[in-house]
């Protein structure tokens, strides 16, 4: 379809913009944006109605379920294709997340050609997932996603794109993560993302200072090679993420992996 040519090509293009996370692409903004794009969006504001208009008989909740059912199957289709198309194109390790709720999907994502998949409110809602997922498919490709926000003075893990405080410590559901198998954290700041002024620096050394699985610094990436100096020097993360500064290029990933390694960082050259 348009909608997927358009996307394999979005994706492709930002990618040779630049990734930063040890030489990984994450697919989840990929399938947020697929969702909107397609008519998904109208499906689910369909169920939506029928769901708060629901009245009690059996055979509407019935239909409902059928529906549901319809609209997970489809989702799913849409993104095994996508991920395989990717795949045809792209020769670096890509993760996959977004919607991922049970061994079906990854094994099907992971046959498509993702090399891991990561998890966030299905593993906070669900924690017995990641052990059931390490178990089947391994932790090396096996990644919890976590959300936090700062609420006097303590880190809470948040879900639903950072809208739900889970009341959960950050540390200890890192910790949980860790013990569950998990093989590495994508660890977002939800009160620096998007504002371009550095990684939170507390955050992710009370993370990485106390777990011993890779922590990917996520949230506050901005057009200045000095906030990845930083979260490198100043904390134990692995890997730091950004996205827009890359996509509209006003800070290329060359650039940036030149001044990393002039700073005595090492990472991979392009």
């Amino acid at each position: 379809s348009k909608d997927m040519k358009y996307l394999v090509k979005k994706f492709i293009l930002q990618m040779l913009y630049g990734v930063l996370e040890s030489n990984t692409v994450h697919l989840s903004g990929i399938a947020r944006s697929l969702e909107k794009n397609t008519s998904l969006k109208k499906t689910t504001g369909r169920l939506s109605k029928n769901l708060f208009s629901f009245d009690g008989k059996e055979n509407i909740m019935k239909n409902y379920i059928k529906l549901v059912k319809k609209e997970i199957n489809e989702k799913r289709k849409t993104i095994v294709e996508l991920v395989e198309r990717v795949a045809k194109e792209v020769f670096i390790p890509f993760t996959v997340g977004g919607g991922i709720s049970d061994i079906e999907d990854i094994r099907q994502i992971l046959a498509a050609g993702a090399d891991k998949i990561s998890f966030n409110s299905s593993a906070v809602k669900n924690p017995e997932i990641i052990n059931d997922c390490v178990n089947y498919f391994g932790s090396q490709c096996i990644v919890v996603a976590i959300d936090a926000k700062k609420i006097d003075g303590e880190y809470y893990v948040h879900i639903n794109a950072g809208q739900k405080n889970t009341g959960r410590k950050l540390l200890d559901w890192a910790k949980e993560v860790e013990a569950r198998g998990a093989g590495e954290i994508l660890l977002t700041s939800m009160d620096f993302d998007g504002t371009q002024k550095g990684f939170d620096i507390d955050m992710n050394a009370l993370v990485s200072n106390n777990v011993n699985i890779p922590v990917i610094a996520s949230g506050g990436a901005g057009a200045d090679s000095r906030h990845f100096t930083d979260v490198f020097n100043k904390t134990k993360v692995d890997a730091a993420l950004a996205a827009s500064i890359f996509h509209f290029d006003t800070l290329p990933v060359k650039k940036l992996k030149e001044e990393l390694l002039a700073a005595g960082i090492e990472t991979r050259r392009v």
